[in-house]
C-alpha cells in the first residue's frame, strides 16, 4: 500500500519520541497498533463481502445462461405430461377390465 522503508519508520519514531515523550510512547504505540489492526480487519471483511457478492453474481449469470442453453425445465415438464398421459391411459385400461362384461344372450 505505502512504500515505507526502515529510515522512514526511524524518522517517525524519533519525532514521536520527541513530541510525546518516553513515558507515553509505549501506550501510544499500543493504541496505534490496536487501531491499525481494527482497520485492517475492517478492510479485510469488506474485501471478503465484495468478493462474495461478485461470486454470487457470477453464479447467477452462469445459472441464467444454463437455463437459456439447456432448457431442463421444459424437458421435466414434457416428461410430467407424458407420465400423466401414461397414467390416464393405464387407469382407463384398468377401468375397462374392472367393468363387468355385458351378459351375453345365450340361445339355448
Amino acid at each position: 500500500m505505502f512504500d515505507v522503508g526502515f529510515f522512514e519508520l526511524l524518522l517517525i519514531g524519533m519525532v514521536a519520541l520527541l513530541v510525546v515523550g518516553p513515558e507515553r510512547l509505549p501506550k501510544l504505540a499500543r493504541t496505534v497498533g490496536m487501531w491499525l489492526g481494527r482497520g485492517r480487519r475492517f478492510i479485510s471483511s469488506v474485501k471478503e463481502d465484495i468478493d462474495r457478492e461478485i461470486k454470487a453474481d457470477e453464479l447467477r449469470e452462469i445459472i441464467e445462461k444454463q437455463k437459456l442453453s439447456n432448457p431442463l425445465h421444459e424437458i421435466v415438464e414434457d416428461t410430467k405430461k407424458d407420465f400423466a398421459q401414461l397414467k390416464a391411459d393405464t387407469e382407463s385400461a384398468l377401468d375397462v377390465d374392472r367393468k363387468p362384461a355385458a351378459p351375453e344372450n345365450k340361445h339355448e
